[in-house]
């Protein structure tokens, strides 16, 4: 018995080692077949692997760039979000109708003063009468330009429903422009020369010169009732009622010099 098992074990043993020749044998078939490309065609392989390595490390430096910008990024957006809400409060004391400041208060009076200025120098293209030296006494010359002090949504809402009426805000801001223009051009009239004046503007200007003088007018900005000929303020209902609500929200105020009703702007507190 000892000696078949033997026997088995030996020829077990001689059959592992023919099939593992055989295999050997089939390796070196293998290796042999295309020995010419096989190196080529790995070294292609490792290229590429290398190259896919390289771009998953630009994506990963890409990646951790973008990282360290998301908390910049809500910085900026914190910061953007809060100037939208000041600039959000900012619009309610603006009026969305802003029409062109003008330096005379109708096209009849500019062309009159563009007709002067053109006669004494037809290199003037346009009206400056703001370059001329003031004419009047020392306190008219620091007067500077005429207050814009604008309503809010929170004010005209204070008001009475009687006072109030059918005025928006957009409206009432729209006049403050008007008043502001009409005391910018009799401001422009008072301290003009006379030699830049047309003549028909010249006795105006003497007689803004004298309400300018008195004790409630004197260095503060102004405008007449005449002078109220739109495009916003007018004087119809509208127009009255909205310098009834000016006078009351302390905006203006009022007084009569002569013959003349004198509207006074005024600056906030």
């Amino acid at each position: 018995m000892e000696e078949k098992k033997a026997g088995s074990s030996l020829d077990d043993l001689m059959s592992s080692f023919n099939t593992r020749i055989a295999e050997l044998q089939e390796l070196v078939v293998a290796r042999n077949m295309y020995p010419a490309t096989s190196i080529t065609d790995l070294s292609a392989v490792d290229v590429a692997l290398k190259a896919m390595e390289l771009q998953l490390q630009a994506i990963k430096g890409r990646l951790r760039e973008e990282t360290l910008a998301i908390p910049k990024a809500k910085n900026l957006i914190d910061a953007s979000l809060r100037q939208q809400k000041k600039l959000q409060s900012m619009s309610v004391y603006v009026p969305s109708f802003l029409p062109e400041r003008l330096s005379v208060t109708n096209l009849e009076t500019n062309r009159c003063l563009l007709s002067e200025f053109s006669k004494q120098d037809p290199g003037v293209g346009s009206l400056k009468l703001e370059e001329e030296p003031a004419a009047l006494p020392k306190e008219k010359k620091g007067r500077g330009s005429p207050p814009l002090w604008y309503i809010t949504a929170n004010e005209l809402d204070s008001l009475s429903s009687y006072m109030r009426g059918r005025l928006t805000l957009e409206k009432v801001n729209a006049a403050i422009n008007d008043m502001a223009t009409y005391a910018e051009a009799n401001a422009h009239l008072i301290t003009a020369p006379k030699k830049k004046l047309a003549e028909n503007l010249w006795d105006k200007a003497l007689e803004l010169r004298d309400i300018a003088m008195t004790e409630a007018v004197k260095g503060k900005h102004f405008f007449l009732e005449n002078d109220i000929k739109g495009p916003a303020l007018k004087l119809d209902n509208t127009g009255k009622a909205i310098l009834t609500v000016l006078r009351h929200l302390g905006r203006l105020s009022e007084t009569r010099i002569g013959h003349h009703r004198v509207i006074i702007l005024l600056k906030p507190q």
